[in-house]
């Protein structure tokens, strides 16, 4: 007895390892997304957690302004405009102390060449607290003065040097003067 089986129309396929692959493969798929969603969720959870501190800092900080708005107020009146000025005043004093000159002239003893006089020297603090010295030298070259301002900008403790003006000699005062202002690196 002979079955008639054509091939053509129905052929033989091998759909098992296909069926079973795919379901592997969706398995796997399934646990990923179980994975990104429970990561979704911690993050967000964190999210509530850094939202909930940033408000309380801003509620924090709200409030210091709203008490330093107070003092402000109280501080501007005018029967407390002289302890005001007293105050400010000290601040100042206060900061220019903490300018140390000794340290000034270390880092300068390394900058400045043996021909360069150093005639005066004024420092001031700008509002960002950094230091800029108002120096005005003598020399008997322009030469010295160069050098000096290629080791003034290349040293780390100082920053950028600018020469304001340049005296020449005359007959009171026989060195080239020059006026110049360089930043300095010293920490208040």
């Amino acid at each position: 007895m002979r079955i008639p089986i054509n091939l053509g129309s129905q052929p033989f396929r091998r759909d098992r390892p296909v069926i079973i692959a795919s379901l592997f493969l969706a398995l796997v798929l399934v646990f990923l997304l179980g994975g990104l969603v429970s990561l979704e969720m911690s993050q967000r959870a964190q999210m509530a957690d850094v939202r909930r501190s940033i408000s309380q800092l801003n509620r924090r900080v709200q409030t210091i302004s709203a008490e330093q708005a107070k003092l402000d107020t109280v501080l501007r009146k005018p029967e407390n405009a002289q302890v005001l000025e007293r105050s400010i005043f000290l601040n100042e004093l206060l900061q220019r102390k903490g300018i140390s000159w000794t340290r000034i002239f270390a880092d300068l003893e390394t900058a400045v060449p043996h021909n360069v006089r150093i005639i005066s020297i004024r420092p001031s603090v700008n509002l960002q607290n950094q230091i800029t010295l108002d120096m005005l030298v003598g020399t008997e070259s322009p030469e010295p003065v160069i050098e000096m301002l290629k080791t003034l900008i290349g040293s780390p403790l100082f920053g950028a040097a600018f020469v304001q003006s340049t005296m020449p000699p005359s007959q009171t005062e026989p060195l080239y003067r020059y006026r110049m202002s360089v930043n300095y690196a010293q920490k208040l």
